[in-house]
C-alpha cells in the first residue's frame, strides 16, 4: 500500500507502534540497570560490605577535633536563610578548632548584612567579600574562600587540616562534625548522607526529593563506597583533606582546587580524589536514637525552581561530566559514571513513554467509538510490555522500602504516588539542561543559577535558644 494513501488513523497507529518499541526497550534497559544496583546492594549487605553503624551522639559532640577545620559556605542572595544557618551551626558545633568562611558578593548587600549580624556573635566566623559582582559560579566563590584561607594561614600561623563544604540552607547534625573529623584520620574525602525534609505545604514538589535521596544515599552511594569506585560529592556534608585539596589546586592553572567552569564542581572533585591517590568514604551512621547522622534541608517547593535546580545537575554531571572527566579503565567505575550521565537520555525515554500513554489512550477511545484498531500486539511486544510492568512493580517496592526506612510508612506511600511528578520534572529538566549546554557550546559561560531559599529548618525547630541564635 502506498504511504500516501494511509489514513490519519494508520499514521497514528504507526507512531504508537514505534513509540512502544522505543520506550519499551529502553525502559527495560534502565530497569535492568536499577535491578543490578538493587542486587549489588543486597549482595554486599549480606556479605557485610555495607553496614549502617551506630554511635553515641554524646561522645561525638564532645570529641575534640584532630586539627583545625575550615567550613566553606558560598552565599548569593541568601539573606533570608544565612543568619539562621549560621546561628544553628554555631550552636550545634561548639568546637573551637573551627573557622567558618562565608563567601558573599559585593553587589549582594542584603546577604552580607545578614551574615555580618550572625558573625558578630562568634569569632569563628570569617566573612569574605568577593572582589567581583555575583553571581559567578559556586566554584568561583569557593576558590575565593580557599584563597582567603591561605592568607589566614600565613598571617596567623594556624594550619587547616581539612575543608568542609556546606550551603546556606543546610541544617547540620550536631554529631556530624566529629564524625567527619574522625573519618578523615584514614581518608581524604568524606561524604555524609543528605536527607531532604518533607514539606507539608509542598507534598508533591518539594517532598519528592525525599525518595530520590533515600535511594541514592541509602543504596547507590553505599554500593559505590563498598566497590571502591569514585564517590561524587553532594556539595554539602562533605569534607576534603587539606592534602588532597592542595594537590588538586597545584594541578589547575589558576592554582585553585575548584573548577570555576563547572556547574557541579563538588561532583567533579569527589570523582577526582582517586586520581590523586586519595581514599574516599561514604559514612552512613545512626545515633543511639536511630536517626541518621546527615545533612538536612528544604528543597525547592515549586516546579520552576525544581526544574532549574535539576537542569543544573544534569548539565554539570551528564554533559560537563562527559566532557571534563571522560571514562576510566574500570568496569565498575564506568558503570557508575554511565548511571550518572543517563539523565538526558532518561528524560527522552520518559517523554516517549508519556507520549505513548496519551496516544494509546486516544486510539483506545477511537477503537471504542468504532474506528477499529490498526494493529495488534505481537507475542514479542506483549512480552516486552509484561517485562516492563514487572520491572515497574519492583521499582515501586524498592522506592517504597527505602523511603519508608527514613521517613515512615506515610511518606513511603506518597513516594509511590509522586513517581509521575518526578518523571515530569525530569523531562522538563532534561530539556532545559540540553538548551543550556548548547549555549555553552556556542561560547557562553556557564552561570550559577542559585536556588531561591525563603525558609530555614532552624526556624521551625521550636528551640528558644536556636531562635535567639538565628534572630
Amino acid at each position: 500500500m502506498d504511504l500516501g494513501e494511509w489514513s490519519v488513523l494508520e499514521w497514528l497507529a504507526l507512531a504508537e507502534y514505534e513509540l512502544l518499541l522505543f520506550a519499551g526497550v529502553f525502559f527495560l534497559l534502565g530497569a535492568l540497570d536499577e535491578i543490578a544496583m538493587d542486587f549489588a546492594w543486597a549482595w554486599l549487605r549480606l556479605r557485610g560490605k555495607i553496614r549502617t553503624h551506630s554511635v553515641s551522639r554524646a561522645d561525638l559532640r564532645h570529641r575534640e577535633l584532630s586539627g583545625r577545620i575550615a567550613v566553606f559556605i558560598p552565599a548569593w542572595d541568601e539573606a533570608r536563610v544565612i543568619g539562621h544557618m549560621l546561628g544553628h551551626t554555631l550552636h550545634a558545633w561548639k568546637q573551637r578548632d573551627l573557622v567558618f568562611y562565608v563567601g558573599c558578593y559585593r553587589n549582594d548587600p542584603a546577604t552580607l548584612q545578614a551574615a555580618i549580624k550572625a558573625a558578630s556573635r562568634d569569632s569563628r566566623v570569617r566573612l569574605v567579600v568577593h572582589d567581583k559582582d555575583g553571581p559567578s559560579t559556586k566554584a568561583d566563590c569557593l576558590n575565593r574562600l580557599y584563597r582567603a584561607m591561605l592568607q589566614d594561614e600565613e598571617r596567623r600561623n594556624q594550619p587547616i587540616r581539612s575543608v568542609l563544604l556546606h550551603d546556606a540552607e543546610d541544617l547540620v547534625d550536631p554529631a556530624a562534625l566529629a564524625l567527619i573529623d574522625r573519618t578523615l584520620d584514614n581518608a581524604d574525602f568524606v561524604q555524609l548522607p543528605v536527607l531532604p525534609i518533607p514539606q507539608p505545604s509542598s507534598r508533591w514538589i518539594g517532598s519528592h526529593y525525599c525518595e530520590e535521596f533515600a535511594e541514592a544515599h541509602g543504596k547507590a552511594m553505599a554500593v559505590r563506597d563498598a566497590l571502591g569506585t569514585g564517590l561524587p560529592a553532594a556539595g554539602v556534608g562533605c569534607a576534603f583533606s587539606r592534602n588532597i585539596l592542595d594537590l588538586m589546586a597545584r594541578d589547575n592553572d589558576d592554582k585553585s582546587p575548584f573548577s570555576d567552569q563547572s556547574l557541579t564542581e563538588d561532583y567533579e572533585m569527589g570523582l577526582r580524589v582517586a586520581e590523586f591517590g586519595g581514599r574516599s568514604r561514604f559514612m552512613r551512621v545512626r545515633g543511639e536514637d536511630g536517626q541518621l547522622i546527615a545533612t538536612r534541608s528544604y528543597f525547592p517547593s515549586s516546579i520552576a525552581r525544581a526544574v532549574r535546580q535539576k537542569s543544573r545537575w544534569i548539565h554539570g554531571i551528564a554533559f560537563q561530566g562527559w566532557d571534563r572527566l571522560g571514562w576510566e579503565n574500570s568496569l565498575a567505575e564506568n558503570w557508575m559514571r554511565l548511571r550518572d550521565r543517563r539523565g538526558p537520555f532518561s528524560a527522552l525515554v520518559l517523554f516517549a513513554g508519556y507520549s505513548l500513554l496519551l496516544l494509546s489512550g486516544g486510539l483506545a477511545l477511537l477503537d471504542l467509538a468504532g474506528f477499529g484498531n490498526a494493529w495488534e500486539l505481537s507475542p514479542l511486544l506483549y512480552g516486552l510490555l509484561l517485562a516492563n510492568m514487572l520491572a515497574f512493580a519492583w521499582r515501586i517496592v524498592m522506592r517504597f522500602s527505602f523511603t519508608t526506612r527514613e521517613y515512615g510508612f506515610a511518606e513511603g506511600f506518597r513516594a509511590v504516588l509522586r513517581i509521575p511528578v518526578s518523571n515530569i520534572i525530569a523531562i522538563m529538566a532534561g530539556r532545559r539542561a540540553l538548551m543550556a549546554y548548547s549555549r555553552t557550546l556556542r561560547g557562553q559561560s556557564p552561570q550559577w543559577e542559585v536556588t531561591d531559599h525563603t525558609y530555614h529548618p532552624a526556624q521551625a525547630s521550636g528551640s528558644d535558644e536556636l531562635a535567639e541564635q538565628a534572630s
